[in-house]
């Protein structure tokens, strides 16, 4: 699965380095997922790290919370692991939705 077409296909969505060598995509001027070197991706899995933590119990070994921002939600998933495709797009689909929900309307994508 191309994870970054999937995440730019999204209505509004956008490429950024905002530090060398290290891709994202946004939507507005945030960030709904993080996408590395391509190994791995960090997405928003939860209100909270209780939230997101249902996530690394189904798949320990390739889910972790993400650095510096895991307690707020995101999990850094291994793309090509044992979770499903269909699952992680449906992960890349609420990352997104949540990111959105928090931009100002006048920032908001034309779905």
């Amino acid at each position: 699965m191309d994870v970054l077409a999937y995440c730019l296909a999204k209505p509004g969505a956008w490429e950024d380095e905002p530090w060398e060598g290290d891709t994202v995509a946004k939507v507005g001027d945030k960030v709904f997922a993080f996408l590395g070197a391509g190994t791995s991706i960090g997405l928003k899995c939860g209100r909270d790290r209780a939230e997101a933590d249902e996530l690394v119990t189904i798949y320990p070994d390739d889910v972790t919370a993400s650095a510096y921002i895991g307690r707020y939600g995101w999990n850094s998933i291994r793309v090509g692991g044992a979770v499903p495709d269909d699952e992680l797009r449906e992960l890349i689909d609420a990352s997104y939705d949540a990111i959105v929900a928090k931009l100002p309307k006048s920032k908001r994508p034309q779905r």
